[in-house]
């Protein structure tokens, strides 16, 4: 059974930072694409970030040069370093794996993923 489960999210203020997690279980992902989507109420879900098996990552404008995504493959675990929050960041931060090992082109489409976690909230106060 693979689960993902993320955490970390919360309150903060606009300018803060905020470092939300996602453990997997139930198979290893290290030679997978993992990536985090966000979605707002009302609002359709969207990429955030994506790190490849080899560890190169790509970012949605939005968050370029705010947001870092990382992994620990001996945890079985990605991250997403958010700093520098604004109130539009708030949302419901979704981590996704894709399921082709060793696949060599970014992968930003959410049909492209096939494991979910079912998300943390993160809210931005101004």
């Amino acid at each position: 059974q693979v689960q993902l489960v993320e955490s970390g999210g919360g309150l903060v203020q606009a300018g803060d930072s905020l470092r939300i997690s996602c453990a997997a279980s139930g198979r290893t992902f290290s030679s997978n694409a993992m990536g985090w989507f966000r979605q707002a109420p009302g609002k359709e879900r969207e990429f955030v970030a994506t790190i490849s098996s080899g560890g190169t990552t790509y970012y949605a404008d939005s968050v370029k040069g705010r947001f870092t995504i990382s992994r620990d493959n001996a945890k079985n675990t990605v991250y997403l370093q958010m700093n520098s929050l604004k109130p539009e960041d708030t949302a419901v931060y979704y981590c996704a794996a894709d399921r082709r090992p060793n696949y060599h082109y970014f992968v930003i489409r959410e049909d492209e993923y096939v494991y979910w976690g079912q998300g943390t909230q993160v809210t931005v106060s101004s």
